[in-house]
């Protein structure tokens, strides 16, 4: 019989607590661009010169250190969460590096002076950062080792429905801020955005305490017993009932095969094992690729991105970018709960790609021979008809990017690993995502004050060139289960695969079951 959603209710509730985490995630994404941009950040922190006119250097070094900075410590957070969550487990790595988080966002929040402010959103920033990026990594994995293969892909892909939804609370929030002139000349223009991280955070922490540890976990450290138990609760079905006997079966064989191949490599077995390198080299260029596309340049800087087509003002540019996190977390949603299992992961990739970059191509048409009136005579005024048409390309890229290259590399990335490997295999995944996120974080400000119109031509070409290529290229993965991934890869064969659950599947049955009829007839068999 089919699983019905309704069975697999305590898998979702499991993913909607440990994505709190990748609402965190989402919500930094889009915080410090809108923050950094607010007039009276700019003025506390010394931005402007004696004439009150913003210094264009000291802008981009600031804002991109400030946005940037988040990402190294997420870097190191995700690579350090492997050997931490191989030896913890998921859960108690999550509750971890969500405390160290709190820890961060506590820092951001108290920042207050001109002269040590700007030292504790650094400090701030970056401690957050390990706590988010060891979060990116660990989430995924545990959610996708609870996960049914039927609803997986669906379950998996609401990591980005997640940081879609952070993101665009951020960006109201700094709508909000905007309009309020009390709040716009405060310290609440930093301390609101950076305190309410605390939200996400606490609820997190203590959802925590109501999920149980990963089956899949349970059964790599020997503890047979309760990764049964744990699955059948995830499950919803008795421990004696076969289909959860099976799950567990294949579970074990996929495990002891990769025990078997790869007894004490360590390092070596983790990259270098038969059919693993591959994935770890598709796990870190599909997120060098997703962070070169376009979308973290436009996401981390989307009020200066506007600004820079014509929605000129503080208002201007935060409200097109409220609409603009709006549109993607629409349609990500969309995506993810209606197409994610239907398209497929290669066709929704290449496709997505194709899209961005036809999209972007027409922006940097658009820019390059109609730019925005260099000097606004009024605070906010009505943009032209081509930045509005330009903001409408910028909502439908939006829209494809949702589609595939947006949730799709979580996705993958957490689809192709085997369970003894996928701590490992997501750190580098997630170490990659937020290398080149900080990279392109930090240096999209100079990319868009020297390159103009010529910065979507570049994002263009890379979707066209490269991302839509690379989709083709690799293997499709939808309806597969986990341990079906090193078939794919050429770790084991078919038939090997299927006699170990045969034999592991009679073993669980005689422990169950001693003596019964049922074992007897199946031994004949």
């Amino acid at each position: 019989m089919e699983p019905t959603s309704f069975q697999n209710i305590r898998v979702y509730w499991l993913a909607s607590v440990a994505y709190w985490g990748i609402v965190l995630f989402g919500y930094d994404t889009g915080i410090a661009g809108g923050v950094v941009s607010q007039p009276y950040f700019r003025q506390h922190f010394g931005f402007l010169d004696e004439h009150g006119v913003a210094i264009t250097s000291k802008v981009n070094a600031i804002t991109s250190n400030v946005v940037s900075v988040l990402q190294a410590g997420a870097f190191f957070g995700a690579l350090g969460s492997a050997p931490v969550s191989a030896k913890i487990g998921r859960k108690w790595t999550l509750v971890l590096f969500t405390a160290i988080f709190t820890l961060g966002a506590i820092l951001t929040t108290v920042a207050d002076g001109p002269k040590t402010g700007l030292a504790l959103i650094y400090a701030g920033r970056v401690i957050s950062g390990l706590g988010i990026g060891a979060i990116s990594a660990v989430a995924p994995a545990f959610v996708s080792e609870c996960s049914p293969k039927e609803v997986r892909g669906r379950i998996t892909g609401l990591f980005q429905i997640m940081v879609a939804f952070g993101v665009m609370i951020s960006y109201f929030i700094n709508y909000g801020i905007s309009l309020n002139p009390k709040l716009a000349n405060s310290h609440a223009v930093w301390q609101l955005p950076f305190g309410f991280q605390l939200v996400p955070a606490g609820l997190m922490l203590f959802g925590l305490f109501t999920v149980r540890e990963s089956p899949r976990w349970l059964a790599s450290v020997n503890r047979s017993e309760e990764a049964l138990a744990n699955l059948a609760y995830l499950r919803r079905l008795p421990p004696t009932d076969e289909a959860v006997i099976h799950e567990l079966a294949e579970i074990e064989s996929a495990i002891a095969e990769e025990r078997e191949a790869r007894l004490g490599l360590g390092w070596r077995e983790a990259f270098f094992g038969k059919g693993n390198f591959i994935r770890f080299v598709i796990a870190f260029f599909i997120f060098f690729l997703q962070q070169w596309g376009g979308q973290n340049s436009v996401g981390y800087y989307a009020p200066q991105i506007f600004a820079n087509i014509g929605y000129v003002g503080t208002k201007n540019s935060l409200l097109a970018s409220g609409i603009y996190g709006v549109v993607k977390f629409v349609a990500t949603t969309i995506f993810v709960f209606f197409f994610v299992e239907s398209l497929g992961r290669k066709l929704s990739l290449f496709i997505s790609a194709v899209g961005m970059g036809t999209f972007f191509f027409i922006i940097g048409a658009l820019l390059k021979e109609f730019p925005p009136p260099a000097n606004a005579k009024v605070a906010n005024p009505d943009p032209p008809p081509a930045s509005k048409a330009m903001a409408a390309m910028l909502y439908l890229y939006v829209c494809f990017y949702s589609m595939g290259w947006g949730p799709l590399p979580w996705v993958y990335s957490s689809d192709i690993f085997p369970t003894r490997t996928r701590h490992y295999g997501l750190a580098v995944a997630s170490g990659s995502q937020w290398l080149w996120n900080f990279v392109v974080a930090n240096r999209t400000p100079g990319f868009i004050t020297s390159l103009g119109y010529k910065i979507f031509f570049m994002f263009a070409t890379i979707n066209i060139g490269a991302m839509a290529t690379f989709s083709l290229v690799i293997p499709e993965t939808k309806g597969r289960s986990l341990e079906d991934m090193d078939i794919i890869f050429g770790a084991t064969t078919q038939e090997q695969r299927t006699a170990n659950i045969a034999a592991r599947e009679n073993e669980l049955d005689h422990e169950l079951h001693p003596g019964s009829i049922h074992n007897d007839e199946k031994e004949k068999v």
